[in-house]
This record gives C-alpha cells, structure tokens and sequence, in this order.
C-alpha cells in the first residue's frame, strides 16, 4: 500500500467578511422582524465574523457553491501542478447548488476539465471529510497519482429570509406574539457560514517544502443507534417516525419550511461529545494504539465555542486529554463552515510557517446529523 501526502491546501471565502451586527442586513429580516434568538446564539458560539455568498442588501447570490470550489481549486495551480494533472475530483458538501447532476460534476464543469474520475460526497460535516478519504483510498491502493478533494459550503441562500416567507405568512397570529420562527430553525441561521478549500493530495510529498503524511482517517456513524438531530427536507412526526418532503404538497413545502435546515439542540447537547468524542475515541485508540502526547496540534471542528470545554472533557473521559495550547481553530474569524472547515482550518495551519518535520497532527470533525465523527492523523514530512 502506497503512502499518501497533501501538498498544498488552499481555501475560498466569498465576499467581504461579515460583523455579527450587520448578518440579518445579508440573511434578512423574517415576518420583517428582528430575531429574538439572534443574541443568545451568537453569545453563546463566539464567532465574531463569518462569510456569505450573498449581496448585502439584496439576499442575491453572489457565487454559486460550484464557483466557491472551483476558485478554491484553482489556487493550487502553480509551477508544480495544473488542473491537466488531476485525474480524480472528489468534492463534498451540505449545500449543493442543485439536487443533480452530482456536486462535483458542476465544479468540473466550471474548471473546464475533462476525462477524469469524480464523485461527489453528500451528507453534513463529514462530507468534505468522506470525500478525501474516497482519495486516500485510491492513492493508496495505487489507482491514482494525482487528485484534488475539496469541502464548500453556500448556506447563506438556505438561511435567507425569503425561504421563510410562507411560514411567517402562515403563521402570522404566531409572529405578532412571538416575531420568531422556532428555534430549531432560527437557531442555524446564527451558526452557519459558506466557503470552500481544497486540497492537492498525491502519492508522493513535495519536494522543497513541507507535506501532509495521511496516517489515517477513521470515520464511525452512531446511526444505527442514534435519532435525526440536525436535518433539512423531512420533517419528525409525534411518534417520532420520519416524513420526508416528497410526502408534501408543495404548498405545505413553502408553509412549513421543510427545506430550510433544523437543529435538535437538546439532543446535540446531551449526545454530541459521547458519540463523536469519547466512544469513538476509545475505539480508535484500541484499533491504532495511538497516544494523546504524540501529537503537536489538535485541529477540531466543533460549530460553537460553547463546546470547546465539553470537548476537553470529552477527550479526558477518553483518557486522551490534549492541553489547549495545542489546539487549532479559526472559527471565530471564518464562521463554521460545515465540511469546509476542515480544510479552512488546516489551510491556515499548512500556510502559517509554524510547521516542521516530524510534527504530528491530530483532526476532529464530528457530525450531528445523526451522530457520526472521523479522526484524521496526520505527520508532516
């Protein structure tokens, strides 16, 4: 089995960044009221700023989810690699443009390039994740040499105001005493963000500057044992069965905003760290005999910094504690960007000059749609 290397890491934001004071002048205003969760939201997750496709003003798309790849991708070519040399594209994300053709086929199509493998990762956060371990595999059983795996997010659109203007026109008796959409809706419109990164992954490492050695991706889904908890298209009846938006007329579509994405949070908060942190973790360290004090930083997506000391905890319960200095994140400074913030994040990292051989890192993505997680380890070469 052949060794795999990240090679370069680029990322894409959209726009001018985004003040937390000026997000409903981008997302709008529902039923043309202030929201009442806003405050309580943005209190609790700490991001200061974040990034939208949208036009300030307008709730017009500025970039489509295949654009946001697609310059992200371009800024890998330099005078090493060129989109010629990509043999396999494999893209995830959220947020797709359209339900088909298939993600990554739009984003070949705004690169121009032709005669090459794709697929297209769906899912939440660990899309962008699933999409570079489908990579890793074929560099590593040597069916490819050259590849580009990228994570984007454009949710802005699917937060705009205009998507909950027949719910609040429905529900306008509701508004007047309330001025709100519930919670579990309202309260992603608050933690969400777009942008995209990408990688250049290869099956040998740079030669004049530093690589990513992919040590492993272990990727574990509780699904089997754990209910819907974020979710977007269905809606949970009272027996706690599923029906999905297709069962709809379309008008009832519009009236319940089926479409927009929703957010258990209790369940997340009682569930998230021991199904995404702990059990994963202990599974991981008997199945790779991996120790805490081997790794120089710990990259973690989580969406809030309300979890940051949850997630501490977590890896102490896995008797896996990392001291906070060795943590990497820039979520209060891009947003969470779902299965890009990975690549954001790592981006910063890989760029920063901070890097030397022999460091090893250790990635967190966990994913709340119904409870998955992957560790990704990595050692720089």
């Amino acid at each position: 089995m052949l060794d795999v290397y990240i090679n370069n890491i680029q990322k894409f934001m959209p726009n001018e960044p985004v003040e937390n004071k000026d997000i409903e002048e981008y997302l709008g205003y529902i039923g043309g009221k202030k929201s009442k969760a806003k405050s309580i939201v943005l209190r609790s997750n700490g991001i200061k700023r974040r990034f939208y496709v949208l036009e300030k003003g307008t709730q017009k798309p500025l970039f489509t989810n295949a654009q946001l790849c697609s310059n992200a991708i371009n800024k890998l070519v330099d005078e090493e690699f060129s989109l010629k040399n990509i043999e396999c594209l494999a893209c995830g994300t959220t947020s797709p443009d359209q339900l088909m053709p298939g993600h990554t086929l739009m984003v070949q199509g705004e690169l121009g390039i032709s005669s090459i493998e794709t697929i297209s990762a769906s899912g939440i956060c660990l899309s962008g994740i699933n999409a570079l371990k489908y990579i890793y595999y074929g560099i590593k059983a040597g069916e490819i040499k050259k590849a580009v795996a990228c994570g984007s997010e454009a949710s802005s659109p699917i937060l705009s105001a205009r998507n909950f203007t027949e719910e609040s026109n429905h529900k306008l008796d509701e508004l007047e005493k309330n001025a709100g959409i519930a919670f579990e809706k309202d309260f992603l419109r608050w933690m969400l963000s777009d942008g995209a990164g990408a990688m250049r992954v290869e099956n040998l490492p740079n030669k004049n500057k530093i690589s990513l050695k992919i040590e492993f991706i272990d990727i574990l889904s509780y699904a089997g044992e754990m209910p819907v908890c974020m979710y977007s298209g269905l809606e949970i009846q009272e027996d706690n069965s599923i029906k999905s938006w297709r069962a709809y007329e379309q008008k009832e579509i519009m009236e319940k905003s089926l479409l927009s994405v929703k957010q258990d949070v209790k369940l997340l908060n009682e569930n998230i760290v021991e199904y995404t942190v702990t059990k994963p973790l202990l599974e991981i360290i008997k199945k790779r005999g991996i120790e805490s004090s081997t790794y120089d930083y710990f990259v973690p997506h989580y969406s809030s910094t309300y979890f940051r000391d949850k997630l501490y905890d977590g890896l102490i319960k896995a008797n896996f504690e990392i001291p906070y200095e060795k943590w990497f994140t820039n979520l209060t400074t891009h947003g969470n960007t779902g299965s890009a913030s990975i690549y954001i994040m790592l981006e910063e990292l890989f760029n920063s000059g901070k890097l030397e051989k022999g460091q090893k890192i250790l990635c967190y993505i966990p994913e709340s749609g119904r409870f998955s997680t992957a560790f990704m380890s990595l050692e720089v070469v």
